[in-house]
């Protein structure tokens, strides 16, 4: 082919693709034309019902947001931008409705009225099941936001949307220091929407708590757990940590063993009611869900065991029974109880804290998570 051929066919493909681009740019301006303040405060209004409903779900209120955004479709507001925001949330809501088919179809709406929106990102995260995948749809998309190609819906922020995403999602991986990275990065470009911090605090803190554990750990699942029995309890302290060497030796005694001996040495308490003043003749099994009661007690026994100072079972108790009119700091701690010294112990060391700032709360349940977080602090 001659020279000036094949220079005329790249002129004529150079032409044509510059037509191309001003058609796509004409189209974006039609499509998008700018949605009005009686919009966006209709979309801001329906974003946080949507996110406060997928972290706490109520049929009422689903039933009421789903004839809301009937109601708002049927006003057919002539404004791309617009519709393509109701979609992506209409989506979001038949998902926690169950009817996947029609987010779909919302999906493939609000991408064709206006692509690379983020609430249609998200909802295209949602509905992978890959995990691996749906991070990887996240960071595309905030990756195209650091390049400014990203399209942001009216005046959302977008990258703290997203960024509270990619949290949930490295969460599920098991990622959890690049989870609490992502959660606070977000909750900080998220000022102005407060009930994202306020919906997915739990989740934050969740991660934070599991951010030093160590990938392919064999507790991965039990910190997980929302409550540990005492035998779960021992598993995590043996795999993360060597507080338990003064009774095995470095051996690899089954958990049950273990609990067993600890259990014959007071280490773990016959019960875990602070209101007791003498034992009960029955004996705990390993399997019995501990509490907070129950985690202080064996904490602080263990704490004074590795430290070799036994005085720390009674410091706190033989402080206060000298002293005239004596009163217990902890407003649920009983003066006289068992309990005392090692809940004011851990308390005062800040192996746990007080739940509301005045009462210790001994009858909750432990989370897996919760107690990894004590140990590490106590043995970090």
């Amino acid at each position: 082919m001659k020279r000036g051929t094949i220079l005329t066919r790249y002129f004529l493909f150079f032409i044509c693709a510059l037509f191309a681009l001003s058609c796509q740019s004409v189209q974006k301006d039609l499509l998008v034309s700018g949605m009005d303040e009686s919009g966006r405060i209709n979309i801001a209004e329906l974003e946080e019902t949507i996110v406060r409903l997928e972290s706490a779900p109520v049929e009422n209120v689903l039933a009421g947001t789903r004839r809301r955004i009937g109601e708002m479709e049927k006003e057919a507001v002539p404004d791309a931008e617009f519709q393509a925001l109701l979609a992506a949330w209409s989506g979001r809501l038949s998902i926690l409705e169950g009817r996947t088919v029609d987010a779909q179809k919302e999906l493939k709406r609000s991408q064709t009225l206006s692509p690379g929106n983020w609430p249609s990102v998200i909802l295209q995260a949602r509905l992978e099941k890959d995990r691996q995948k749906r991070l990887e749809i996240v960071h595309e998309a905030l990756a195209r936001e650091e390049l400014g190609l990203a399209k942001n819906a009216g005046d959302h922020e977008g990258p703290g949307e997203l960024g509270i995403e990619e949290g949930r999602i490295l969460l599920e991986l098991n990622r959890y220091a690049e989870a609490v990275a992502a959660f606070d990065l977000a909750f900080t470009l998220l000022e102005k929407k407060p009930f994202y911090r306020e919906t997915s605090r739990a989740g934050r803190d969740r991660a934070w708590e599991l951010r030093n554990l160590e990938a392919g750990s064999k507790t991965v699942e039990i910190v997980q757990r929302e409550g540990i029995s005492w035998k779960d309890l021992i598993e995590i302290t043996k795999s993360e940590t060597d507080l338990l060497r003064f009774i095995t030796a470095g051996r690899d005694w089954p958990a049950d063993e273990i609990f067993n001996r600890l259990l014959e040495r007071s280490f773990v308490p016959a019960t875990q009611d602070i209101t007791l003043i003498e034992w009960p003749a029955t004996r705990p099994g390993s399997g019995e869900a501990v509490l907070r009661s129950g985690a202080a007690w064996f904490l602080w026994h263990i704490y004074a065991e590795n430290r070799a100072n036994r005085g720390l079972l009674s410091r706190y108790s033989s402080r206060y029974a000298n002293s005239v009119n004596a009163r217990s700091p902890i407003g649920d701690l009983p003066l006289l109880s068992p309990f005392f010294d090692s809940i004011l112990g851990c308390v005062e060391s800040e192996f746990m804290s007080l739940m509301d700032g005045k009462n210790f709360i001994p009858d909750e349940k432990v989370r897996g998570s919760a107690y990894l977080g004590m140990l590490k602090k106590m043995a970090p």
